[in-house]
């Protein structure tokens, strides 16, 4: 993958069946992408989270593939900013991770890439859920700021490679992912403390570290599945 590429717009507005409902994304599928990276945002954000965005971008300049989308449907998130019942349902939002593999897994574009997953605070609790449920779907996983001790559990059954990258000032979260790691015990984990961050990554420089930390995260292991050599 070429760091340097700039691509045109190669996004899309799509939406992934829920029940009788619909979930609304983004998808960008540059040429030749070797993976695809499914954005889970956090509590209360939506497809339309300027960080993600960003990182999304970042992560399509080198070539691969992202999915941005809302993991409740419309009528829900009109419940949830007003109760906030569905937020941190991280099970339930784990469980709309999967059903978007699955699409993703139909369609014709996506159905041969390795898929990552990038899970923003509460929704890096949701992505090693997913991951521990679908070991052999999810080739890789990034949290920032995330809170991996909401995978509960699924902790100690995720597989998944998983880079944490927690906000140097944000010290609770980061005595949370290193008690995560500590029960990560099957899965190679790596903790990323990036200096002057708080919880948001909003001082000058930091979102762009955890956009190229991800970048070199996901290059490493979104890896196309070599064909067999003819005998």
């Amino acid at each position: 993958m070429n760091p340097e590429r700039e691509p045109k717009d190669v996004t899309r507005p799509v939406q992934v069946p829920i029940g009788k409902a619909r979930l609304h994304g983004n998808l960008g599928v540059p040429a030749g992408a070797p993976g695809i990276v499914l954005f889970a945002h956090g509590s209360g954000s939506s497809r339309h989270s300027p960080r993600n965005q960003y990182v999304a971008r970042t992560l399509e300049r080198r070539g691969l593939a992202t999915l941005l989308i809302d993991l409740l449907t419309p009528e829900e998130e009109v419940i949830d900013d007003r109760t906030t019942e569905y937020r941190f349902d991280i099970p339930m939002l784990a469980g709309r991770l999967v059903t978007v593999v699955e699409w993703l897994r139909a369609q014709r574009e996506t159905a041969g890439l390795p898929i990552g997953l990038f899970g923003a605070s509460t929704g890096g609790g949701a992505a090693l859920i997913a991951a521990a449920d679908r070991p052999h779907e999810i080739a890789a996983v990034v949290s920032r700021g995330g809170r991996p001790d909401l995978a509960g559990p699924s902790l100690a059954k995720v597989t998944t490679p998983t880079l944490l990258i927690v906000g140097g000032l944000d010290a609770p979260v980061i005595e949370m992912n290193r008690d995560a790691m500590r029960r990560m015990r099957h899965s190679e984990v790596r903790l990323e403390i990036v200096p002057g961050a708080t919880h948001l990554f909003e001082e000058p420089g930091t979102l762009e570290r955890v956009a190229d930390l991800a970048g070199d995260w996901f290059a490493r292991y979104l890896q196309p599945a070599l064909s067999p050599q003819p005998g």
